[in-house]
């Protein structure tokens, strides 16, 4: 029998379940069910506005690279069409310094064609990869697009006109690859001293 309440133990000898219970602290002290319910609910609106604001960013970081792709796509071309320009520009010169109506020579005359032939076929290239020839002669003059390097007095055009070009431009799509170098009318000396005098 002694042996009997070794086994079962006495009271005070170990931990008992019910001791157990009452030794945790209560976790709800001063705490109402409305107000644990509120707590809970602000921390789930935080937990969703944060993980809308990473999702918000994912995409605008996929956003930005996709525009980033795009563009290193469209203008990937531009240093190569850059060296090229060169080159259009000698072919161009090469036609211009003897016109095919002074060729006397049959021989000079294929020549010029086969020369004629390489400028158009290489134009043509350009523009079909989006490179195209900024030939402003007669136009506004635009800073964005053409570089000045003359004014001429001109009293048949009005002021600000390109009326030479002495280089043609290239633009890449959108973006300017090389301006046109232009010759630009500004008004005669003696009309621009009778508006001055007029105002």
């Amino acid at each position: 029998m002694i042996e009997d309440k070794d086994e079962m133990g006495v009271a005070g000898d170990g931990p008992s379940p019910a001791n157990d219970t009452a030794e945790l602290p209560d976790e709800g002290v001063g705490t109402t069910p409305e107000t644990r319910l509120a707590e809970v609910e602000a921390e789930l609106a935080e937990a969703k506005d944060r993980l809308l604001r990473a999702l918000a960013e994912a995409e605008n970081t996929r956003r930005r690279f996709q525009r980033e792709r795009e563009d290193t796509l469209k203008y990937a071309i531009g240093g190569f069409a850059k060296d090229l320009l060169s080159p259009v520009d000698n072919l161009r010169r090469a036609l211009d310094s003897l016109p095919e109506s002074e060729a006397g020579d049959s021989r000079v005359k294929s020549l010029l064609e086969g020369v004629a032939a390489t400028e158009k076929e290489l134009l043509g290239a350009f523009e079909r990869n989006g490179l195209k020839r900024i030939d402003p002669k007669g136009e506004r003059f635009d800073h964005n697009f053409h570089q000045a390097i003359f004014e001429a007095e001109r009293a048949d055009v009005p002021p600000g006109t390109v009326v030479e070009v002495l280089q043609p431009g290239y633009v890449l799509h959108d973006r300017l690859l090389r301006p046109a170098m232009v010759g630009v009318a500004k008004a005669p000396a003696k009309a621009a001293e009778d508006s001055e005098s007029a105002a």
